[in-house]
């Protein structure tokens, strides 16, 4: 639809440097869209696209150098054991609090996604209405000025306009106070929009950052594990076929710890270090700083209050509610990011790390005194079967789907990490070793 503006005070604001077109396009996808006629490429079109391409080969350049100063950072970083444990926990703990920064954007972009549409489709219905109140200003005039290609800001204008006009006739004037409205919150949901999106990007930006980085201490830090290790390959063939051979988690456990070798020297340890003495009945703190430690830093019996969740996510599944099949949750379910980071929630002996039945992949670690924790659903893990991992500790990733179906009643779309506790074999409830605020909201 286009109208010809005839009032002059209009014209004056709005013609100023040249002819002009006033286009109002509705349109299905969007209310007030900029048409512009295309245009052959000119020379100043191909001049920027070699500007572009030159910058494209720098940005290559410079990521292909940075490269080469990981791979020299991390290599360093190997030669000091504490060093490189307090880089993998300073880095998964970056990337936890920048899955939650992005998970944010997200949830506050979707609302103002919606009021957008919200507010097209509104003034789509009112098409009439708008060429109403537009041809009211073509009355208002005495000859027709040159048109204006209408953005959002120059409707509004418009609009403005419109209501000084329209003061003598008050259903004008609502119509044109509502339209101007309107249009005046598309503008700034736009606005908030850009800025969301510009945030947004920048926190994924970080997160392929981190991301590699991290990818380069795992690698570091498990080929140091292997050379510990020689007899890691033939280690994994057993236990894939213990795993097998198990009839249920318990039975894996015991399986693991009594039969295969590099389990059987983890548990021994926990019960030997799982249990460091108190102060005052309370857990020392103090140990948790020190990154080179090869056992707990304190009593998992004793930690009730002071783990972290091992992934950002939305708890779906309680300790104790009912699993669907007629019985009870022994653990906690929590619907994650694809891809989400999983960390360590206390000091521990991997003593099996691995596909198991319909649980995903599951992680299981001795935390010492007759406790086991077991992480269940993720896509990769990235420790090995006899190593000690520390609090905070990048251990595995989750996939893009939920790969734990057979303990969910209904299959979920997002991932799922399935966590229990367990002490001397039987199931317990995980909640009060949480810490305070993650035990209250789990993060998304």
């Amino acid at each position: 639809m286009i109208f010809a503006v005839r009032h002059p005070s209009l014209r004056s604001r709005l013609c100023r440097g040249g002819a002009v077109a006033l286009v109002l396009s509705l349109t299905a996808s969007g209310v007030l869209a900029q048409t512009a006629s295309p245009s052959p490429p000119d020379q100043a079109a191909i001049d920027q696209r070699n500007k572009e391409l030159e910058a494209l080969r720098a940005k290559q350049k410079e990521a292909a150098e940075a490269e080469q100063r990981l791979k020299a950072e991390i290599a360093t970083l190997g030669q000091d054991r504490t060093k490189l444990n307090q880089q993998l926990i300073d880095t998964a703990a970056r990337i936890r609090t920048i899955e939650t920064n992005i998970s944010d954007s997200e949830g506050r972009i979707r609302p103002l996604d919606a009021r957008e549409a919200e507010i097209r489709l509104s003034l789509e219905t009112r098409r009439d209405r708008i060429g109403e109140v537009l041809a009211a200003l073509q009355r208002a005039g005495r000859r027709a000025p040159p048109a204006l290609l209408v953005t959002p800001e120059d409707s509004l204008q418009s609009l403005h306009t419109a209501m000084l006009l329209g003061a003598t006739v008050p259903e004008m004037r609502a119509r044109a106070l509502q339209l101007a409205s309107d249009l005046g919150e598309l503008i700034q949901v736009r606005k908030n929009i850009s800025e969301e999106r510009d945030r947004l990007k920048g926190e994924r930006d970080r997160l392929t950052t981190d991301s590699t980085r991290l990818a380069a201490l795992v690698e570091e830090r498990q080929k140091q594990q292997s050379e510990i290790e020689r007899n890691m390959a033939a280690e994994a063939r057993r236990a894939a076929n213990l795993a097998k051979e198990a009839g249920s988690l318990q039975d894996l456990i015991a399986k693991m710890e009594q039969d295969l070798q590099s389990a059987a020297k983890a548990a021994a340890a926990a019960e030997l270090k799982g249990t460091p003495p108190s102060v005052n009945g309370k857990p020392n703190l103090r140990g948790m700083q020190d990154t080179a430690r090869l056992s707990p830093a304190i009593a998992f019996a004793t930690a009730k209050g002071l783990l972290p969740l091992p992934v950002n996510g939305t708890k779906i599944r309680s300790y104790g509610g009912p699993d669907g099949n007629g019985g009870q949750e022994k653990g906690i379910s929590i619907a994650t990011r694809p891809g989400g980071q999983v960390t360590t929630p206390c000091d521990g002996w991997v003593v099996y790390a691995g596909p198991f039945r319909s649980y995903g992949q599951l992680l299981i670690l001795n935390a010492g005194g007759g406790y086991h924790v077991l992480l269940a659903g993720m896509d990769r893990i990235s420790v090995n079967i006899g190593q000690f991992v520390l609090t905070g500790e990048p251990v595995a990733t989750m996939g893009s789907q939920s790969q734990v179906a057979s303990i969910l009643a209904a299959p979920s779309s997002q991932p799922v990490l399935y966590i229990e506790f367990r002490k001397d074999g039987t199931p317990i409830d995980p909640g009060p070793w949480w810490t305070a605020k993650e035990g209250e909201k789990v993060r998304g």
